[in-house]
């Protein structure tokens, strides 16, 4: 990371808010009966559709929903026969709202302190990235003006919407989008928060706060995507960037410092600008193509031999400032190639900092600047594409140079994996909601609203105190179980199924995250297999020991039964008589070494006996009977 701008902690004025979006695990989606489970098998049909822009009840059109327009992709719709039905392919008018997602909903909203609105009613907020089949994704709110704490600091939460989630992608080329309608029509909640935080770890503090405060519900889904997070984030003199698709906590403070840097970057050139005199940025493109006729760029070799052009645009004043770098990687050029590559679907830019290089020669590079009238202290951007999309790629590669001189672009920014950043879309305006005729709205009675409030979820941190003082288990062993999706499972295995507690959140936290790292796919098992794995053991009929074989069997054998993994891996249980006796000639072959050693002797004992019962025997059952024969050996001497 750059040293120049250093910490996001000590930038200027530094502001975040958070957006969390988290899905519920209810029976059903928000607007039909379908089932809320994704799938990973072949799907049974798919569709082909294009979508376009609608104005809304203003006349206007979103500048966000023109820009994807403007795209001319198709998108393929892939579905389940089970998970999806006519609502999610905008045959048929929704459903009403999912009750059991209202409830959820509304218990969030009350445990952070918010005030739910009288009268629930639907929106439709205008998507056409091809994510939602109608154009648009349904969202109400829920309720606002509420708060948490982070430490003494309060922290507030502006609102919280329910809608529906998006279609997930499955893959994208040039002419368009494959997307599976599975994930489409899930319930999640939104929770924005207000731009209180000040710094990238206090952002990843938070939303670790409002996760865990979701979790407590016990009505969210686990896993990657189910939580997402967006940040918006400005600095002193800067403006709002939402960066979107921040799916690890661990990433927040990256992002925000990455941000804050590139930010800070931005007004630095924009003052640089300024100083050189330079006031607007006005070029219109030129075809340079009979310029780099004879060239040697690969680049510009296949774009001209396919029948393509070449253009180029004069940037007056911008020289050198093209390399200034943003962000790790990234710089004042990247950021215009990006404008071209999700404008026009070109490549990517050349510029002249850069130059000469990629097989563009010297002689070249004067050329063109010669026929841009480009001075010394200019820049000259060029393209290689399709005629039209060399237009379009310029025009918006200069139109984005002019954005330099206000310093910051408000816009949408898509999160890169080491915490930089890339250009998404333009910032949504207020022509993008409108009212949904087709959902009744819900009226938030105050009767409804004390009784959820008499029955709000127990916290994360009181169940764990509570699981420390009634199950025995350590702090850091009750706090992992109380923050996990097997906390229900737990429960009932201890309180209904007797089993001891201890056993079982060490299987669910520790045997668990052991197999997934071996890649054993722990999160698809059937929650009654697992049970009955945890209930045979602790009653004897299965080795403690051999539960991780059998739930790693069962992981990779989709439709077995327990009964089916014991067989195969040969797990049927011992007959204590015939471990009696293993024993006593164990002993019998070591006399010396227990005569010698006395009780020590059962350790050494205890490995061989083990590796020749392993899975079939409780080890606790060995070492009892191992004791009792060292015992009256040596009091028989």
């Amino acid at each position: 990371m750059s040293s120049r701008v250093g910490s996001s902690t000590n930038a200027p004025g530094i502001k975040v808010g958070i957006e969390i979006h988290q899905q519920l695990d209810t029976a059903s989606k928000l607007f039909c009966a379908c089932p809320t489970v994704l799938r990973e098998d072949p799907p049974n049909y798919s569709v082909k559709r294009r979508l376009k822009p609608t104005t809304s009840e203003m006349g206007d059109v979103d500048s966000a929903a023109l820009f994807e327009s403007v795209k001319q992709k198709s998108f393929t719709y892939e579905a389940y026969e089970d998970t999806v039905c006519l609502v999610e392919l905008d045959e048929e008018p929704p459903h009403d709202m999912n009750g059991e997602a209202v409830q959820v909903a509304l218990t969030v909203a009350l445990m952070a302190n918010m005030t739910p609105v009288d009268e629930i009613h639907v929106m439709r907020k205008i998507v056409i990235d091809g994510s939602n089949t109608t154009g648009f994704q349904r969202t109400a709110k829920v309720a606002f003006g509420g708060f948490i704490m982070d430490g003494s600091e309060r922290i507030t939460i502006q609102s919280l919407c329910l809608e529906e989630d998006a279609a997930r992608k499955v893959s994208e080329e040039r002419e368009g989008i494959t997307y599976r309608l599975d994930r489409l029509g899930i319930p999640l909640v939104e929770i924005t928060t207000g731009p209180d935080m000040h710094s990238g770890e206090q952002a990843a503090r938070v939303a670790l706060s409002i996760g865990r405060l979701l979790r407590s519900t016990g009505k969210v889904k686990f896993g990657l995507g189910a939580i997402r997070q967006d940040l918006n984030v400005s600095v002193e003199g800067g403006a709002r960037i939402e960066v979107k698709g921040v799916q690890e906590l661990g990433l927040i403070p990256s992002v925000v410092e990455m941000e804050a840097q590139r930010q800070i970057a931005l007004l630095e050139i924009r003052e640089e600008l300024r100083r050189r005199g330079v006031s607007e940025v006005r070029s219109d493109p030129a075809d340079l193509t009979a310029t780099f006729r004879s060239t040697s760029s690969k680049v510009l070799r296949k774009a001209i031999d396919g029948g393509g052009r070449v253009f180029g645009a004069r940037l007056a004043g911008f020289a050198g400032l093209l390399k200034r770098e943003l962000q790790p990687g990234r710089r004042l050029g990247t950021e215009l190639s990006d404008r071209a590559k999700t404008y026009a679907g070109v490549g990517g830019i050349f510029h002249s900092d850069e130059l000469p290089g990629y097989g563009i020669t010297a002689g070249e590079l004067e050329a063109a600047a010669k026929a841009l009238n480009a001075g010394e202290g200019d820049a000259i951007i060029l393209v290689a594409a399709p005629l039209e999309a060399c237009e379009a790629a310029i025009r918006a590669a200069v139109a984005r140079a002019a954005e330099a001189l206000v310093g910051v672009p408000s816009e949408v920014r898509s999160a890169n994996a080491d915490g930089t950043s890339r250009f998404m879309r333009p910032m949504p305006g207020s022509a993008r909601m409108y009212p949904e005729t087709d959902v009744p709205s819900i009226v938030v009675s105050s009767e409804r609203l004390e009784a959820i409030r008499a029955a709000l979820p127990e916290p994360l941190d009181a169940k764990a105190e509570r699981y420390v003082r009634e199950y025995g288990l350590s702090r850091d062993l009750a706090s992992l179980i109380a923050d996990s999706p097997h906390s229900p499972a737990f429960e009932r295995l201890v309180k209904e199924d007797s089993v001891p507690a201890p056993f079982v959140a060490s299987t669910f936290e520790y045997t668990f995250k052991m197999l997934k790292r071996e890649g054993a796919d722990v999160d698809s098992l059937d929650k009654e297999q697992i049970r009955e794995v945890l209930i045979m053991s602790s009653r004897g009929a299965l080795a403690k020991e051999a539960v991780p074989e059998v739930l790693r069997w069962l992981a990779s054998n989709k439709g077995k039964g327990v009964t089916d993994a014991i067989a195969s891996l040969s797990l049927a249980g011992t007959d204590e008589s015939l471990v009696r006796s293993a024993v006593e000639a164990a002993v019998s072959e070591n006399i010396d070494l227990v005569m010698r050693e006395g009780e020590r002797a059962v350790s050494p004992l205890m490995g061989d006996l083990m590796k020749k019962f392993r899975g079939k025997v409780d080890g606790r059952m060995i070492h009892s009977l191992l004791k009792e024969e060292i015992a009256r050996r040596l009091a028989t001497k």
